[in-house]
C-alpha cells in the first residue's frame, strides 16, 4: 500500500512509475492505444495512462510487480510467459501480462480467436503474438487444473 500526496492532475501511471518506484508499468503511447500501461484496479484491467491517480484513491490497485505470490512464485501467466517466448524486446509484457491474467479471469480465453480479440489492445511492435496467445491458453488450461485439484 502507497500513501502518496499528489497533484490531482497527475495520472496513475505516471504516479506508479515517479512517485510510489514501481517501474514494471510502462508508458508507451500515453494515449490509451497501445496497453503498456495495462494495471489492474480492483481486479479489473485499466489503462493507467488514461486514468487519474486521485480515481482510484482507496481502491486495490495490482501492478506487474504485484502478480507474483509474496514468496517469489510467479503467477501462471509469467510463467507460461517464460515457458513459451512470448516476448522478445519485453517493453510490452508487463500490459500483455496483466491484460492476459484479466483475460482468464472474466472467461475470455476460450480459443485463441477468444484470445486474440480480448488483447488486441495490447501491441507489440516485436510480432511476438503467436506465442503470447500459445502462453495465455497454457496458462488458462494450467488456472482450471489448479482451481479443479482445490
Amino acid at each position: 500500500m502507497h500513501d502518496l500526496t499528489i497533484d490531482t492532475r497527475t495520472t496513475l501511471l505516471d504516479a506508479l512509475r515517479e512517485r510510489a518506484f514501481l517501474p514494471g508499468t510502462k508508458k508507451g503511447c500515453d494515449y490509451g492505444q497501445c496497453g503498456a500501461c495495462t494495471v489492474h484496479v480492483d481486479g479489473a484491467r485499466m489503462l493507467s495512462c488514461l486514468t487519474l491517480a486521485a480515481q482510484v484513491e482507496g481502491r486495490a490497485v495490482t501492478t506487474i510487480e504485484g502478480l507474483a505470490a509474496p514468496d517469489g512464485v510467479l503467477h501462471a501467466v509469467q510463467a507460461a510467459f517464460m515457458e513459451f517466448d512470448a516476448f522478445q524486446c519485453g517493453y510490452c509484457t508487463p500490459g500483455q501480462i496483466m491484460s492476459a491474467v484479466a483475460c482468464i479471469q472474466e472467461g475470455h480465453a476460450g480459443s485463441d480467436d477468444e484470445i486474440r480479440e480480448y488483447m488486441s489492445g495490447n501491441l507489440c511492435r516485436c510480432g511476438a503474438y503467436p506465442h503470447i496467445v500459445q502462453a495465455v491458453r497454457a496458462a488458462a488450461a494450467a488456472t482450471v487444473t489448479q482451481e479443479a485439484s482445490l
